[in-house]
């Protein structure tokens, strides 16, 4: 099994990644084009700059479905609410009978006043309602620009933009097909660490205190993708994190590669698939944190079929902790008829995982 697993799946990986770097080259241009003409035309979204190599912006949830994350411009000096209160108002205007309901997990609200710096634009009525950046409301003026700068830049017969009732969603076309993008108004926060992620647990060995150290230097971000809370991210720290796998000489990444290429070719494809990359990284991340010693990760089968068997516990049970935020299920929305299908699927691959290479 050894050999024929390690070398069909590693085989693979080398093709999907020239297939994506063609897919990320090509989506790029578009990215850059769009986003210096809606920062021409509003100053709070930034442009994002062509990159000859890694892209931050750029995130690969599945081969045709890119997530990339605006940052947005003039808050800076974050800290944390000083204190609570409840919220009355709602997107229309009027005046609710009972408070809006507070953020749960990765979620949190986003007041103007928590910034040291917060330029005017950012007080005015289109993306604030009585002190607090709305997301819904950014995402509402983020939209309008972005359908204005596709006819600007004249990329109509490229990209169309889709009818998601929030979140801006374009479809691209690329030499190597459709792709989705999900377009993310993101404020950066490189100052700070989120009390909400209690990371690392006491008594860990991996990654290094030096290690944490260097991830939590990164800060996070908050992401405009639901009506009224913003989104917790970690994307910077999170590449950092997988950057430094294997510095002891392990096969962590070469696994985690594997079990991607078999989630999308074989077990859970799909342009919106029910379990993203994102996921496999987060069951990377609590596996490796399971088994720290060098040694766990000499043999690639071994290692290869840790990480399914984890995900196979994941899905069946239908929970999956974000790796910095542990009170967040990651699979909380996902569908139930879907995860166990998927489960049912690697169920019978862990059987026997000769039978079921594609």
């Amino acid at each position: 099994m050894e050999g024929d697993l390690e070398d069909c799946l590693l085989n693979k990986v080398d093709l999907r990644r020239q297939w994506i770097s063609q897919m990320v080259e090509e989506v790029q241009k578009v990215v850059h084009h769009l986003t210096t003409e809606i920062s021409y035309q509003d100053f709070r979204f930034q442009a994002i700059p062509y990159c000859d190599t890694y892209n931050e912006n750029i995130k690969v949830l599945a081969p045709t479905q890119f997530l990339i994350t605006v940052p947005m411009r003039g808050l800076a000096g974050y800290r944390e609410a000083r204190q609570q209160r409840w919220r009355f108002y709602s997107l229309k205007g009027t005046r609710l009978p009972c408070p809006l309901q507070d953020p749960e997990g990765l979620q949190q609200w986003l007041g103007v006043e928590q910034f040291l710096k917060s330029p005017g634009q950012w007080h005015e009525a289109d993306v604030n309602i009585e002190g607090d950046i709305v997301p819904a409301k950014v995402l509402q003026v983020f939209r309008k620009l972005v359908e204005n700068a596709i006819e600007t830049c004249h990329l109509s017969d490229r990209v169309h933009i889709l009818m998601d009732h929030l979140v801006v969603r374009v479809v691209v076309e690329t030499s190597a097909g459709q792709v989705e993008l999900q377009l993310t108004p993101a404020v950066d926060i490189p100052t700070a660490w989120s009390k909400k992620a209690q990371w690392p647990s006491c008594l860990k060995r991996w990654p290094s205190p030096e290690t944490v150290q260097c991830i939590k230097s990164f800060g996070f971000s908050l992401l405009a993708c639901s009506s009224y809370h913003w989104q917790l991210s970690f994307l910077r720290a999170e590449q950092v994190l997988l950057e430094q796998l294997d510095e002891d000489g392990g096969c962590r990444r070469k696994c985690f590669q594997a079990l991607r290429q078999m989630k999308e070719d074989v077990w859970c494809p799909g342009t919106r698939p029910v379990i993203t990359s994102y996921h496999l990284q987060t069951v990377l991340f609590w596996t490796c944190e399971k088994y720290p010693y060098p040694k766990d990760w000499q043999v690639f089968s071994r290692g290869f079929l840790r990480l399914v068997r984890k995900l196979h516990k994941c899905v069946s049970q239908r929970f999956l902790k974000h790796y910095f935020v542990r009170k967040s299920n990651l699979l909380q929305y996902a569908s139930s008829c879907e995860l166990d299908a998927l489960a049912q699927t690697l169920a019978f691959f862990l059987k026997d995982p000769q039978i079921s290479l594609p």
